[in-house]
């Protein structure tokens, strides 16, 4: 039985959004912007984003629509609707969620190689382990555990419980790493796991404030999520 395992969200946390290959994808449809304007518009995006999933207003699928709303019509696009929602339907084949984070992934392969068993657990639309497979990072998880299959999404702790149930292991044993604290973190403890919330929206100080602090660990960078497993013992 693995005595210790460390699991990861995939969006944000071990790929990003490629704003290249979405500006390529939404000129498919006559919508013409800029690569430079929707890095500019990410910002607000992705913060808006983070508000509605703290409020846990919306699904997966109703978040994310209003994300790349948010996002095309920030750089500039009007009368996005209609291709968001194309954007939708090409998600299960054309993944915009797809440039690997090189350093989390070689963070990912350093555990695996040293017996932790790694996984993932990630709410998407149902065709994440296609997607791993496609970008060539799937091999090295035991499981990859997609709410968009499973029917159950983060922060529900039983997405949490069904990966323990898939590779054995024990909830004290366990780690989530991940970029959400609504979503990764919170359902991550609230199966009895520990945390590491990563990326750049990851605050100390809303960490400092929580009674889970203990059991919460802060990180920017794939540097600071190997320093945080190390202090949990991993």
């Amino acid at each position: 039985m693995p005595s210790r395992i460390v699991t990861f969200d995939v969006g944000l946390t071990l790929v990003e959004l490629d704003l290249d290959f979405l500006a390529t994808r939404v000129a498919e449809r006559g919508i013409h912007v800029d690569p430079a304007a929707l890095r500019v518009a990410a910002g607000p995006a992705w913060a808006r984003y983070d508000a509605r999933v703290e409020a846990r207003d919306g699904s997966h699928g109703e978040l994310w629509r209003d994300l790349f709303v948010t996002l095309l019509e920030g750089a500039g696009a009007t009368g996005v609707a209609d291709t968001v929602e194309w954007l939708w339907s090409q998600q299960l084949t054309r993944n915009l969620f797809r440039r690997p984070i090189a350093d989390m992934i070689a963070l990912v392969r350093e555990l695996a190689a040293r017996g932790v068993t790694v996984a993932v657990v990630s709410n998407s639309e149902g065709r994440l382990a296609e997607l791993l497979t496609e970008i060539g990072i799937a091999d090295v998880f035991a499981a990859i555990v997609d709410s968009g299959r499973l029917g159950i999404e983060k922060p529900d702790p039983r997405i949490f419980d069904h990966v323990l149930e898939l590779v054995g292991g024990t909830r004290d044993r366990a780690i989530h790493v991940g970029d959400s604290w609504s979503t990764d973190v919170a359902g991550a403890l609230a199966a009895g796991w520990r945390a590491i919330w990563y990326g750049q929206r990851a605050s100390a100080a809303v960490v400092a404030r929580s009674p889970d602090r203990p059991r919460v660990a802060v990180a920017t960078d794939a540097a600071g999520v190997r320093a945080a497993l190390a202090a949990f013992g991993i």
